[in-house]
């Protein structure tokens, strides 16, 4: 189900990794996305993957979210396997030849290596969202970027639209399900016939989702003209971000998994 989804949700908690400082947090994800195109074998790949399956644990949020962020990407997880298993022709070994399609253990050891690289990326990433709430995104965002001030970048306002469209796909996912269930309660049929059958069945999807997309976006454009917002000019924060002996040990942390995929890299 749509519902399922929980790309750009926040689920609070109180775990070491939550109480990191969100600056801290964008930085290391970074660098944990950098780790992943660093590793150029199976073994630095598996570093890559025990850092996130650590790092959930250690944020204490339930592992089978980690399932329901991988499952909207699914669909381009296989089909980068299978264009790697087609395209990849060279190889030692061919398991299997037909034509013009051939199948070699290059083939698939790289579908393979790429399926496990997409997955630690998108979980890894999704750990982001779920431990730091959109306010402090902003906050983390506009402080990072707070040097392009000085060439007239509107850093604030750039900040706000990110975390603004980060917070509402939850929202948008939610509206999607309701008008998929409302359709299906008046007799349409999205799961069967051809194609283009399909295709057209998600036009009276479509257009309500977007008519309440634009009415609630003028609806909070309205309420932030009431609370008299202006951007950033003179705006004051409740919560002030401060660094701690934790993010010290966070950075640690992750270096210290950074430094053994580039020793495995070295090693094999």
């Amino acid at each position: 189900m749509i519902s399922d989804i929980t790309i750009g949700q926040y689920f609070p908690g109180r775990s070491v990794v939550h109480k990191l400082d969100p600056r801290v947090k964008i930085i290391l994800t970074a660098v944990f996305i950098v780790m992943l195109f660093t590793a150029g074998t199976f073994y630095g790949l598996g570093v890559g993957l025990l850092f996130t399956f650590v790092t959930f644990l250690l944020s204490r949020i339930p592992l089978k979210l980690m399932g329901k962020c991988l499952k909207p990407i699914l669909p381009i997880i296989i089909f980068t396997a299978i264009i790697n298993v087609v395209f990849i022709t060279s190889g030692d070994k061919v398991y299997f030849e037909w034509k013009f399609l051939k199948i070699t253990d290059e083939g698939v050891h790289t579908a393979i290596f790429m399926a496990v690289r997409i997955i630690c990326l998108i979980a890894g990433s999704s750990l982001l969202t779920y431990t730091t709430s959109p306010i402090a995104l902003t906050d983390a965002i506009e402080r990072l970027l707070s040097p392009l001030k000085k060439i007239k970048v509107p850093v604030h306002e750039l900040a706000m639209m990110m975390t603004i469209a980060l917070r509402f796909i939850p929202t948008l996912i939610e509206e999607t399900d309701k008008i998929i269930s409302a359709q299906k309660a008046r007799g349409a049929d999205m799961e069967t016939g051809s194609l283009i059958k399909r295709a057209k069945a998600l036009v009276p999807i479509l257009v309500p989702l977007f008519v309440s997309s634009f009415r609630r976006a003028e609806d909070l454009a309205l309420a932030m003209e009431c609370r008299c917002y202006h951007g950033g000019d003179g705006r004051t924060r409740l919560k002030q971000l401060h660094m701690s002996i934790r993010d010290l040990f966070a950075a640690v942390y992750v270096c210290v998994f950074f430094a053994g995929v580039i020793a495995l890299n070295i090693i094999f």
